[in-house]
């Protein structure tokens, strides 16, 4: 095999392990960060105004590990047809092919579904609040606790 496609497949395994190792834990009320473990956070009542499906979308917040991947892996198998200048050609092809579908595969998985929950504090402040769909069941009238430390607030039942 050629040393040069040892390397590829090489990266494409890196790269592979790199993306599973940046999946995100998501914006779930019901999911903590070892970080945010043993902290005090401040908790408010409040009651649920409205409660509105919305996309959570993190684009632009990670490494276009998907683009890498994808790109590797395309140029690697491109390369494995054809022999000569006809390698390089279907490796740059097969590349740039694979780097487009890793890019969408990615860009897929880093959406998801979420919930945009307004709520009315005691003092009849609004404030909204996103976070990932969880399963949890939010309606109007509901009261319900916001949990807030560091600057991020998470509303629970």
């Amino acid at each position: 095999m050629n040393k040069s496609i040892i390397a590829v497949c090489a990266l494409a395994t890196v790269c592979t392990v790199g993306m599973s190792g940046c999946a995100s834990m998501g914006n779930s009320a019901d999911i903590y960060s070892g970080m945010q473990t043993q902290r005090e956070q401040t908790v408010r009542m409040a009651t649920v105004e409205s409660v509105r499906p919305v996309t959570i979308d993190n684009d632009g917040s990670s490494v276009p590990f998907g683009a890498l991947g994808g790109g590797a892996l395309g140029a690697v198998a491109g390369s494995a047809i054809g022999g000569g200048r006809g390698s390089i050609l279907t490796g740059i092809i097969g590349g740039i092919a694979g780097a487009v579908a890793g890019n969408e595969v990615q860009g897929r998985m880093d959406r998801h579904n979420g919930l945009e929950i307004t709520v009315r504090l005691a003092n009849g402040d609004l404030r909204a609040i996103t976070q990932a769909d969880d399963g949890q069941m939010f309606y109007a009238g509901q009261q319900v606790r916001l949990l807030s430390s560091g600057g991020i607030t998470r509303v629970t039942v």
